[in-house]
């Protein structure tokens, strides 16, 4: 896979122009290759789960109606991913200190270790494909990838409900 197989027509690379359409591109690029990625693995559970899995880690702990936001769907789907998250020991629930009738989310070592497995096999699934690449393609998607973190890590995060 080099860079003229897989090219695309696009702007000049400092034209400081907007490019229309790019964000939609990008966005189906990403979920193109994840995609690809987890249909190349046996994953230790659900890929709904796994997400779930990741976002707890990435928030530490959160409620279910604050997962459920961010997840998109109802508390009660929530709760049903949750509970099977933690039948799995995957996560643990602890009362509130804020609120004692809600509970907070917490993934476990169990979890973290699922996790980091399901991201480890998804990386070696795309490995292959990266190979292919040139050296200058690998270049420029270690720079894209570095844009990218810059992007996310600049922006505002969500905001969360109460």
């Amino acid at each position: 896979m080099t860079s003229s197989a897989t090219a695309r027509p696009g702007p000049a690379r400092d034209s400081g122009e907007a490019v229309p359409g790019l964000g939609a591109d990008l966005l189906a690029v990403v979920a193109r290759l994840n995609r690809y990625a987890t249909q190349r693995i046996q994953m230790p559970l659900p890929a709904a789960q796994a997400r779930l899995l990741s976002t707890i880690e990435a928030q530490g702990e959160a409620r279910i109606c604050e997962l459920a936001a961010v997840d998109h769907c109802s508390q009660p789907t929530m709760t049903t991913q949750v509970r099977r998250l933690e039948d799995a020991g995957l996560v643990t629930r602890s009362v509130d200190p804020g609120d004692a009738r809600a509970v907070r989310i917490r993934i476990t070592p169990e979890g973290v270790r699922t996790i980091n497995r399901v991201r480890a096999d998804r990386a070696a699934a795309i490995e292959p494909q990266l190979g292919r690449l040139d050296p200058a393609d690998r270049q420029t998607l270690a720079e894209a990838v570095a844009v990218l973190h810059r992007l996310l890590d600049d922006a505002a995060p969500p905001t969360r409900p109460r």
